[in-house]
């Protein structure tokens, strides 16, 4: 059976490696899992993902003229899609949220005694 590009299957880790993860499909076929396609945040130990003999569902990406399969495990996961409005919402409440917060931060940091004398930096060294 011959693999399309976009199709969602399932398959078994059969090795790791430093670059990614072979996955042996159930067309019997073996395809790479490139370590950039294993999860949304930076993956530093592939192992901290995957181990041997996982099942996962993956995403065939490419299929070189080689027999080569790519394949993804984030971009076989389904996201829940969100209008733009919807979005533009959640960025809206979340800045506000992050700016309000660095306000509090900056805002108790200001004032006070600082390390100077009374007058200020420009009068250090000075006599009175």
């Amino acid at each position: 059976m011959a693999l399309e590009v976009g199709a969602i299957v399932s398959g078994l880790v059969t090795g790791i490696t430093h670059f990614g993860a072979f996955v042996e499909l159930e067309t019997g076929q073996t395809g790479l899992v490139h370590i950039s396609e294993v999860a949304d945040a930076y993956v530093k130990d592939i192992n901290d993902y995957l181990k041997i003999n996982d099942r996962i569902t993956v995403k065939v990406i490419n299929v070189d003229g080689q027999g080569k399969i790519g394949l993804s495990i984030r971009q076989a996961r389904r996201r829940p899609t969100m209008s733009l409005d919807e979005q533009l919402a959640r960025f809206m409440k979340e800045s506000e949220e992050r700016l309000a917060s660095l306000r509090k931060n900056t805002d108790s940091k200001r004032g006070g005694r600082g390390g100077y004398p009374r007058g200020g930096r420009h009068m250090a060294g000075r006599r009175p």
